[in-house]
């Protein structure tokens, strides 16, 4: 399934994709969950509530695509954790060895925004990069999970672009400043479930703006696999159903480029992943 949240004459709104546009979840079923997140705390007899009703959805309740707004699909995460320098090429384009301990940094839900939401170029830096990467959506509460076990834990999953201030990110060691911008975290526009991707390290991974390809790329080129890496994270914290985990970029980042190549208000950056489709968004100036 093709999970999402979206936004429609009110709040937001727990969605499916399905053929003609976006089920309404709550609206077809008041049983349901009005919220994505409320829907991964739910149990068996639920999700299969929901299985039933996707496999013959009531047209009453399919909106057109265009008459709604994509939000993030988890509008609200306890955790956005993000990978540093996990991809083959990556590593190899900025002249560093291959990682042999997962690097890792958060994002905060106040970057958080959907499919087809402004990107803001902030008044304090105009050196602002672009990060198409692969997450994925915690689906089942969990510490101290073994790689063994970890798909069972994994909810879906999703496209985010992990927009990074540069100069901000390399004032200190810490690259927690260049990352938590207000709306530099697109994410979206859909969960997959794990059903339809069983492999997501066989995943071809691209960035563009305006058409010029950026990133091009595949996650067979990850140094640290998706059980890896919810193995090492969850060595250390309980992962939560909701928490979002961005698995790293591969090459092409602006800043490795020769001029480098910053992010631009009146363009347009979109990020594609095999299997899940594309998040793209609009590049505007902040307000003064």
């Amino acid at each position: 399934m093709r999970l999402l949240t979206f936004a429609r004459d009110g709040g937001p709104r727990f969605g499916v994709e399905v053929p003609g546009g976006i089920l309404d979840v709550n609206a077809a079923d008041a049983r349901l969950p009005v919220s994505l997140h409320a829907y991964l705390y739910a149990g068996a007899e639920q999700r299969a509530a929901l299985e039933a009703l996707v496999a013959a959805p009531p047209a009453q309740h399919v909106l057109p695509a265009a008459e709604v707004r994509y939000l993030p699909p988890i509008t609200a995460p306890q955790k956005i954790v993000c990978i540093g320098l996990n991809y083959r090429d990556h590593a190899a384009e900025v002249n560093l060895p291959l990682p042999t301990e997962v690097t890792a940094f958060a994002k905060y839900a106040n970057s958080l925004i959907g499919n087809g939401a402004a990107i803001e170029i902030p008044r304090e830096s105009d050196k602002v990069d672009y990060e198409g990467e692969l997450a994925f959506v915690i689906g089942k509460r969990g510490r101290h999970i073994s790689e063994t076990d970890a798909y069972a834990y994994v909810a879906g999953y999703t496209i985010v672009n992990d927009v990074s201030v540069r100069d901000y990110q390399m004032r200190t060691s810490q690259w927690m400043l260049g990352k938590v911008f207000d709306t530099h975290a697109p994410c979206g526009p859909v969960i997959v479930t794990t059903d339809e991707i069983p492999d997501p390290q066989t995943l071809r991974i691209g960035t563009s703006i305006d058409g010029q390809v950026l990133q091009d790329s595949n996650t067979s080129q990850l140094v640290f696999t998706v059980p890896r890496l919810i193995a090492e994270l969850s060595a250390i914290m309980t992962l939560e159903p909701g928490d979002i985990v961005a698995t790293g970029t591969p090459a092409g980042v602006g800043v490795s480029r020769t001029p480098k190549r910053w992010m631009r208000a009146g363009e347009r950056v979109k990020v594609e992943i095999e299997k899940i489709g594309a998040l793209e968004n609009p590049i505007v100036s902040s307000a003064p």
